[in-house]
């Protein structure tokens, strides 16, 4: 029978913290009986949300009191230095100390990884930590990395980048040899600008990686490579603007969709289809993304997430510390 996996909650991250973390805590409890969670945060405020509202009674989740909070609009390193009993540094702590197995949080990203770096520390010969979130494809999902965390990479830092994200990938999604691609303005050979360039021929040389060369921005949606590395300002962009695009394209599809009597009769008989496509492109379903290469899981959740995606990204740690990615990361790259 496998360990618990103990996840630090932060309870108070969030545009929707802490009513729907904490509603997100208790679903992902009673789903399955594999994680244990402590909820960090404002003890008197989430015993009223866990217990008046939520009416938990079980004894999978703890709270764990912390009497500040980072704001969205705090500045990360400042706000991770200065307020040492915010629920997201507290909930760091735990898993620093080695009280759990990974944090949570759907708080200021700037400090999640900025915390992640000072608190819960980089593993030995890991140059940069890249968050790396999946994106959803016509053939399932591809995993983007780094999308914040590293805006000025070098091209050794790419190539680490894919490999964790292909150990990564392999462990979580099953799939032997990921393809790895790096995201370029063309697939000739003299495209990309200087850290492009510099990078092709180390990912080249990689033999730990199943390397396919340059992809453009347009076939990420086809799914042409499991992996897509690129340095973070790119990353972030192209996931904001992936994010965008869907949400803007279903919401006008809706309104075009409802328009008239005769789209409405026809929206019932196809009804089911356009279930499955949102379903397909809804780039919340595989959890939030995690910061790779820490000496614990720091995963961080979208910023408005409710809480469904919280269950999502807590029963994302599972199988992370079930199939020992930190481990094999270790095994892999580290010195």
């Amino acid at each position: 029978m496998l360990e618990k996996v103990v996840v630090a909650l932060d309870a108070m991250g969030g545009d929707h913290a802490p009513a729907e973390i904490v509603k997100g805590a208790v679903q992902a409890v009673e789903s399955t009986d594999e994680i244990n969670v402590i909820l960090v945060g404002k003890e008197e405020q989430l015993k009223e949300e866990l217990y008046s509202k939520c009416r938990y009674g079980g004894d999978a989740i703890k709270i764990e009191n912390a009497s500040e909070i980072i704001e969205m609009g705090d500045v990360p390193t400042s706000a991770v230095k200065s307020k040492k009993d915010s629920s997201l540094v507290v909930a760091m702590k735990l898993v620093r100390d080695g009280r759990a197995d990974a944090v949570v949080s759907a708080g200021n990203t700037g400090a999640v990884l900025v915390g992640g770096q000072l608190v819960v520390g980089r593993l030995k010969g890991i140059k940069r930590p890249p968050l790396a979130p999946f994106v959803p494809t016509t053939e399932g999902f591809s995993l983007l990395l780094d999308c914040g965390a590293n805006v000025d990479a070098k091209p050794e830092h790419l190539v680490q980048f894919a490999q964790m994200g292909s150990i990564y990938y392999e462990n979580v999604m099953g799939k032997k040899n990921p393809t790895v691609g790096i995201l370029n303005i063309g697939t000739e050979e003299e495209k990309g600008n200087q850290l492009v360039k510099d990078t092709k021929p180390l990912l080249e040389k990689c033999k730990t990686i199943h390397y396919i060369g340059s992809i453009e921005a347009r076939d990420i949606v086809k799914g042409k490579a499991d992996i897509i590395v690129c340095e973070a300002f790119v990353g972030n962009v192209v996931l904001k603007f992936f994010e965008g695009l869907a949400l803007t394209l279903f919401d006008s599809l809706k309104q075009g969709l409802m328009s008239s009597l005769r789209t409405k009769i026809g929206t019932l008989l196809v009804k089911p289809a356009l279930k499955g496509l949102k379903q397909q492109f809804d780039t919340s379903s595989q959890g939030g993304a995690p910061l790779l290469g820490l000496k614990g899981l720091v995963v961080k959740a979208h910023g408005n997430s409710t809480a469904n995606e919280i269950e999502i990204a807590l029963k994302q740690c599972i199988s992370f510390k079930n199939q020992k990615i930190n481990e094999k990361i270790k095994e892999s790259i580290c010195d």
